[in-house]
């Protein structure tokens, strides 16, 4: 931002307001002197006391800081309107109990007016509050207000010249109710950084209170065209703990802004009719009918509201925001760090006394209270899903069939809540789809695959032998699975290797084995490269050819090996050092295919290395694997050999007899 210095000129103290005979005109611009100043300096030395000075602040760029820097949109100046004039009337009543207070805020074209029955200012007020940047009248004891400091929403005293945003001019006539005898005051502003002070007639407003004028400067009509006002005010002031009315000029009956108690609040005279009262809420508010809701209602913490269930399953990295008021006001409908991480699956609103508001008070700052609401507010989703379980399990099913993931991401660092969810989270097994406690019925010994394209090529393989088999590639799964022993002891979980598979296959007689042994030979020679092994079994279903197979260690040691090729000779050395016996990868052939027979009865033993590269090169695309470079080259190798003898048996028949 640049800013345009402006040599001081004098201005009255607050002390020394001015007559109305007095008072500057707006060509005179006075400026607040240097004990009304927002920013100012002093220096000395031990030889010389320097002059004091103070810094001038360019309202048009201070306008550009707050309307382009601090403020999302200009749509903030209601907030600050109705802010200033809630923390009057609040002033107003801890000064003088029981007094009666209202706020009226109207729009007409290019205009809009506020009117409060609050505290008021007095000229020196005027003066010192409302023209100096940073300084508010919630601010220490001043004005014997400490006491209630906690009531007001405004915290940051940036306060009127926020309107600046959309305003050309800004005209306060207030009135003090701490001082009767003080005359009503005019506080005149306009864009250019200068403002007037003037006392009026004691006519001119008779009662205690506040009138704020606005004029829009050109290119803010929309924002203050009396429709878009009066929803602004609504949207932000709906749970403000006074009543405010609404005028859009046109001679009607003053609208309600105010819709008090909140929803959650409310008497109804069923629960039916309350869920009813708060699916409409949220269908006004974030526009779905909830599958549930959740009662926020911590006391301590100072929150009350309610959680809504979305209808429809939501990705675990989207973060909607959540609707948050504060003392009644709204501060942002876009909240992302107010709930863990897990609970993606709701949208909140709420009503807060305790959190912080960041310096624009359009979110929430992130301290060590919102982090204890935080794990408060988390307890509570986590209880209703406790409460879900225990005594009404057809909500619960209903809520997992569409937001299991979420219960997933909560229950992985939660051991209790996922033995509590064991009958109800689904997985995908080589049994089909099931929940883990169906699994662990039928099979105590567990292993999973850590990828999909795993589990997608093995599971037909163990489901008709018997293998008990669980998909961990999907998000959390893995976790899970790696915390059911400490749920259910008696549960032994595994990844699963290829040993494993092997075994539980069908073995090929010893005879037949031994027929087929040059077979074997020539298939594992051509394989060698690969660092895979070849291995004959009979296995079901018969349309499976051949199966590929490796677990963590051989992929590590292929790894391994891979770099060690591409290594320097200071590292081919380390590398070497570490070679190990550790399992490799292997391709099964499946005898009961009747492809694989005929491969294993092929004169050639060029065409039969030929075929057994193919059957590797099918297999591992099976398993949907990624492909090394020297997989690649086998797999065109052995698709043009294949092309080869195909045509040249159709050229010499008889060789290919």
């Amino acid at each position: 931002m640049t800013s345009t210095p402006r040599p001081p000129s004098p201005s009255p103290s607050p002390s020394q307001s001015p007559s109305p005979s007095q008072s500057p005109s707006p060509s005179q611009s006075p400026s607040p002197s240097p004990s009304q100043s927002s920013l100012s300096s002093s220096s000395s030395s031990s030889d010389e006391e320097a002059a004091v000075n103070s810094f001038q602040v360019d309202l048009r760029g201070l306008v550009d800081l707050l309307s382009h820097h601090l403020y999302s949109s200009p749509r903030v100046y209601v907030r600050e309107l109705l802010q200033n004039a809630v923390d009057a009337v609040t002033a107003r009543q801890a000064h003088e109990p029981g007094a009666r207070v209202h706020i009226r805020l109207s729009a007409t074209a290019g205009r809009v007016t506020i009117e409060d029955s609050g505290i008021g200012l007095t000229a020196a007020e005027a003066h010192s509050l409302l023209a100096t940047i940073g300084r508010s009248s919630k601010r220490g004891g001043e004005h014997g207000l400490e006491t209630t400091r906690q009531e007001f929403l405004g915290q940051f005293g940036i306060g009127l010249l926020a309107c600046f945003v959309v305003a050309r001019q800004i005209r306060v006539v207030t009135r003090s109710a701490r001082d009767p005898e003080a005359a009503p005051v005019e506080w005149l502003a306009t864009d250019d950084g200068s403002y007037t002070v003037r006392e009026l007639a004691h006519d001119a407003r008779p009662e205690p209170g506040t009138t704020v004028h606005l004029e829009g400067r050109p290119g803010s009509e929309e924002w203050t065209e009396p429709a878009k006002v009066e929803r602004l005010a609504r949207d932000y002031g709906s749970l403000l703990p006074y009543d405010i009315t609404f005028d859009d000029g046109e001679g009607g009956a003053p609208r309600p802004v105010t819709d008090r108690p909140a929803v959650w609040d409310r008497p109804f005279p069923t629960p039916a009719a309350r869920r009813v009262a708060l699916a409409g809420q949220c269908a006004r508010l974030f526009g779905f009918t909830p599958l549930d809701t959740i009662d926020l209602d911590l006391p301590v913490a100072g929150v009350r509201g309610v959680a809504y269930v979305l209808p429809e399953a939501t990705s675990p990295a989207h973060r909607a925001g959540h609707r948050v008021h504060l003392k009644g006001m709204l501060l942002t409908d876009q909240a992302s760090n107010l709930l863990p991480d897990w609970a993606f699956f709701v949208r909140v609103v709420l009503d807060t006394d305790t959190l912080r508001p960041t310096a624009s008070r359009e979110n929430l700052y992130d301290d060590e209270t919102l982090a204890a609401v935080r794990e408060a507010l988390g307890g509570r989703i986590r209880a209703w899903l406790t409460e879900l379980a225990a005594s009404e399990p057809e909500r619960l099913a209903a809520f997992l069939r569409v937001h299991h993931l979420g219960v997933k991401s909560l229950a992985r660092h939660d051991a209790e809540l996922l033995g509590l969810m064991l009958p109800w989270l689904p997985f995908e097994t080589s049994d089909g789809s099931m929940s883990l406690e169906e699994f662990a019925a039928a099979h105590s010994d567990i292993h999973f695959t850590p990828t999909v394209e795993e589990f997608r090529q093995i599971a037909p393989i163990a489901a008709a032998h018997g293998l008990g088999v669980i998909n961990a590639g999907y998000t959390y799964d893995a976790d899970l699975l790696a915390l059911l022993p400490s749920v259910r002891p008696d549960l032994k979980v595994t990844e699963l290797d290829a040993g494993a598979v092997t075994e539980r296959l069908d073995p090929v007689p010893t005879d037949v084995e031994l027929s087929l042994a040059a077979f074997l030979s020539t298939a594992r020679t051509r394989l060698e490269p690969q660092a895979c092994d070849v291995v004959l079994r009979a296995f079901q279903p018969v349309s499976v050819p051949a199966l590929y197979l490796d677990d963590r260690q051989a992929r590590q040691e292929r790894d391994r090996t891979a770099a060690l090729d591409n290594a320097d000779s200071l590292w081919s050395g380390i590398l070497g050092s570490l070679r190990g016996s550790g399992p490799r990868a292997r391709l099964v052939l499946n005898h009961n295919n009747p492809l694989i027979r005929r491969i294993a009865g092929l004169p050639d033993a060029t065409l039969t290395g030929t075929a057994v590269e193919s059957l590797y090169g099918q297999a591992l695309l099976m398993s949907q694997r990624p492909l090394r470079p020297a997989d690649s080259t086998l797999l065109n190798r052995a698709f043009l050999g294949l092309l080869e003898w195909a045509t040249h048996s159709v050229e010499n028949p008889k060789d290919a007899q």
